[in-house]
């Protein structure tokens, strides 16, 4: 039998079934018994091997989000077991050290403020004002949650590792409107606060847990330097939680990589005219829209960079599956856009959105070329707010 405890495959396939009860409505502790049986430690990759594969034999992305938290119960005890610390995480201002203490933070913002202040409002010794305020200091967490999947999610994929940032990015989500709804609640003094906040620092606490000890280690076993150097060098884009900016991370040793050749001179001749690179680059970033181009083999080409984005981008996402930088209840209707878009049935296809006093509106048009063969599709986005006070004239020249 230790032969077989001791073989990863065999502790994957009993990892999966264990997962598979779980789906098939056994308890918890049912499935932890026959864990305990089975044997004693598991590693967060055979976790997210397992869960790879239920998805791969069919089981909807959705079905194995939903049991994510009773994953991390059942295995819980037993990834505590065998992570220890890893040395690159403890170095100030690698990615993996500034997620560990972002989650430090939220541990601190957790038990030394929320918790009291809600055991103190149940007590009925503070206001729903006094609440809301705790409540309102979570909100932050957002880009926490953008920076993982805009940047560790897209590298983890290039390494084949897809299950686990589609399940992780759909609690996320959920655990975002959780903290939304916690905070109307707070804000209109509604009872009902109370359950509703308990809740949500359950599911907060729980992603705490599988960052530390699935995912990070996952991540620390994936990437490569260069990988995390990248990571670093974009995160300051996306901003931190509750923490500081980090310093300047660098590699102990630098891999040697093939630097672009710098083309700021070079002309490229266009049928209209004809622009430097730099001059493209420039005016592209200029425009009073953000654009993102997918090709035509549904990967992320291009995307602009300009001064004001309605939406984040990362260089990570360059060649990354669109389907896989759009959270998982919204990729079938993005998936639906492109086909009907590739086969010709709509040109284009648009949507607005209210988003913090901005009005968004989104626009998806197919690009083809000269003899109608299909590129790919242009995403438009922009905030129409300003321009929907638009009245009256204002002339070049006045009368």
């Amino acid at each position: 039998m230790s032969k077989e405890i001791n073989n990863s495959a065999y502790r994957q396939g009993v990892i999966k079934d264990l997962l598979r009860k779980l789906h098939e409505g056994q308890t918890v502790d049912e499935v932890k018994q026959q864990f305990a049986d089975a044997f004693s430690g598991v590693s967060a990759s055979e976790i997210s091997a397992a869960e790879q594969a239920l998805i791969s034999d069919g089981m909807p992305v959705s079905e194995v989000q939903r049991l994510c938290d009773v994953h991390s119960a059942v295995f819980k005890g037993s990834i505590e077991e065998i992570h220890a610390p890893v040395d690159a995480s403890q170095e100030p201002g690698h990615p993996a050290h500034t997620l560990r203490l972002e989650n430090r933070a939220l541990d601190a913002l957790i038990d030394g403020r929320v918790r009291p202040v809600l055991k103190a409002y149940e007590a009925g010794t503070l206001t729903a004002a006094q609440l809301s305020e705790a409540v309102n200091a979570l909100l932050p967490l957002d880009r926490h949650y953008l920076r993982k999947e805009n940047l560790f999610f897209p590298y983890l994929e290039q390494h084949g590792i897809t299950a686990p940032p589609k399940v992780m990015w759909g609690v996320d989500d959920e655990i975002r409107a959780m903290l939304k709804d916690t905070a109307s609640l707070a804000t209109a003094g509604d009872p009902a606060v109370i359950g509703r906040l308990t809740e949500t620092l359950s599911r907060i606490e729980e992603m705490i847990f599988k960052e530390d000890n699935i995912l990070l280690p996952m991540l620390l076993d994936t990437l490569t330097p260069e990988e995390w150097k990248k990571i670093a060098d974009e995160s300051d884009e996306l901003g931190y939680t509750l923490i500081q900016t980090p310093v300047r991370w660098q590699p102990a040793v630098q891999e040697e990589t093939a630097q672009p050749a710098k083309a700021d001179g070079q002309a490229i001749t266009l049928p209209t005219g004809f622009l430097a690179i730099n001059e493209l680059t420039a005016l592209l970033n200029t425009l009073p829209v953000d654009i993102t181009f997918v090709g035509k083999d549904d990967t992320v080409r291009y995307f602009s960079q300009g001064a004001e984005r309605v939406f984040p981008r990362t260089k990570a996402i360059i060649r990354r599956k669109v389907a896989n930088c759009h959270p998982p209840a919204s990729v079938h209707i993005v998936e639906g856009i492109i086909a009907d878009l590739k086969a010709g049935k709509k040109t284009h296809e648009d949507f607005w959105i209210n988003m913090g006093g901005k009005l968004i509106y989104i626009r998806y048009y197919a690009v083809r070329d000269e003899n109608g063969a299909y590129l790919g599709v242009l995403e438009v986005t922009q905030d129409i707010a300003p321009i929907q006070k638009i009245t009256g004239e204002k002339r070049l020249v006045t009368d």
